[in-house]
């Protein structure tokens, strides 16, 4: 037997060692995380999409010409890309919920313009501002200011804050603009009478200001500028604040997401992007005509020439018109003279082969090939609609078949079966295996018989269709 001074000193240490590991954790399991610190950004990479609240306005997110676009649109779909998800925008028009919605967890991100306010840090994680901006009052130039000297202009105009005393501002509810009129009131020693609304946004009320229906209301001055391209009647020169940072913001436990966020955001701020990205919104002479349009949300609502066709002929297949206008802007961009180089051609992009099917051709007005191409979306609803019964995710077979043929797709779902997945569900089941086409193992497997795809395309033609349908949804009317 060896006594305790004979066991060597280099045996002491590993065995105390192992002895104050599982002194420390007695049930001998390794420790796991709790759920609250399951980082928000690992849930966002399982999901496979970012869901993000923005503002609905000239600036930040609107459709034109069928097109998605928005400073902060463009932003965070950037971050979208670079973190390797898809991005769902959602819009709330009442700040409150659209704070409440974060808290509970239905969004991730708020994207959006964000004044940075001690009551807010209270509540909200921000990220690194996005950019620096003051509030200004909005208000009305005098008729006929057009023809009048500068001073008399001038005259009508209010330019000192203390003159806002007894003075009726309209803003928007629950917005950093209520807190600034309140602390303003207390500095200048007077009343300034201001309602929070929440019937009407930013812009909205800005347009009241130049038609008359309301005397004032505040902005950020970014908003502002904007808004004066189109309204050159308004005001904007009487500050109401000084400097503020305007930023994002993410749940307080959301810190993993807020570290990748302010990481990239630091990089992407310092790129040629980013100054692009910030000139097309914010120094483009194009502005007002952008804005005006009647193909942009804001103003029109319209999507394209075509819409009113779409709204008739959608009929005959039961989709939403916006989803079929979504199709035709990755088809053609609503250009009717679009041709690809396998052949392709107009505004529905049909092969040859099918357009003469359903009797149109290259000839055929753009409103005969729309008719023939929602006939041929037809007859791939029905060609599905046994074995595929659920009408909502029909819709994305449909959609992939148009694309790349419906063999292919019926090759993607045999090998979906074999490999244990779900043949009738697309996303995360078909969709793999459509991407897998172009392997060999896989396009030469025994169920596939249509060969290799290039299964890319219709992967990502399903995706960015059903992405851009939903921001239709968002900011068109039905």
């Amino acid at each position: 037997m060896l006594s305790l001074k004979s066991i060597n000193a280099n045996y002491l240490f590993p065995l105390f060692f192992v002895f104050l590991m599982v002194s420390c954790n007695p049930s001998g399991k390794q420790d796991k995380k709790p759920d609250s610190e399951i980082s928000s950004l690992e849930l966002i990479k399982k999901r496979g999409k970012l869901i993000v609240v923005t503002d609905f306005n000239s600036v930040d997110y609107f459709i034109y010409k069928g097109q998605p676009l928005g400073f902060n649109y463009e932003l965070i779909k950037n971050f979208a890309d670079y973190i390797g998800v898809s991005l769902e925008i959602r819009t709330n028009y009442n700040l409150k919920n659209t704070f409440r919605s974060l808290q509970a967890g239905e969004c991730d991100i708020l994207a959006m313009g964000l004044t940075i306010t001690k009551e807010r840090t209270g509540f909200l994680q921000f990220t690194t501002p996005i950019m620096r901006t003051k509030q200004v009052l909005v208000q009305r130039k005098p008729e006929g200011w057009e023809k009048m000297p500068t001073h008399k202009i001038e005259h009508h105009l209010i330019r000192s804050t203390l003159d806002l005393a007894g003075k009726h501002i309209v803003v928007e509810a629950n917005s950093s603009y209520c807190n600034r009129l309140n602390s303003l009131s207390q500095e200048i020693g007077d009343t300034i009478k201001y309602l929070g609304t929440a019937e009407f946004l930013t812009e909205d009320l800005i347009q009241q200001v130049a038609e008359g229906r309301i005397d004032y209301t505040v902005s950020d001055e970014h908003i502002a500028m904007v808004a004066q391209t189109y309204y050159p009647n308004i005001d904007i020169a009487t500050p109401i604040s000084f400097e503020q940072n305007l930023a994002w913001a993410v749940k307080k436990d959301s810190n993993q997401l807020l570290d990748t966020l302010n990481n990239w955001l630091r990089n992407y701020k310092a790129s040629k992007q980013y100054v692009f990205l910030y000139a097309k919104y914010f120094k483009n002479s194009r502005t007002k005509k952008v804005v005006t349009s009647k193909y942009n949300s804001l103003s029109g609502g319209h999507i394209s020439i075509y819409d009113k066709l779409l709204k008739k002929e959608s009929s005959v297949i039961g989709w939403d018109w916006r989803l079929i206008a979504s199709l035709i802007y990755s088809e053609s961009r609503f250009n009717p003279n679009a041709k690809s180089w396998v052949g392709a051609f107009g505004i529905m992009q049909l092969m040859p082969v099918t357009a003469n099917k359903y009797g149109v051709g290259i000839d055929s007005s753009p409103q005969a090939q729309i008719v023939a191409g929602i006939k041929f979306l037809k007859w791939l609803d029905n060609y599905f609609k046994k074995e595929i019964p659920d009408s909502i995710e029909r819709i994305n077979f449909v959609l992939a078949s148009y694309n790349v043929g419906p063999g292919h797709i019926e090759d993607a779902r045999a090998l979906a079966k074999k490999y244990g997945k779900d043949p009738n569900v697309w996303f995360g089941n078909v969709d793999y295996f459509i991407l897998q086409k172009s392997k060999p193992e896989f396009y030469k497997d025994p169920v596939v018989k249509y060969g290799y795809c290039r299964g890319v395309e219709p992967y990502r033609y399903v995706t960015e269709i059903v992405n851009r349908y939903n921001n239709y949804k968002n900011l068109i009317k039905a």
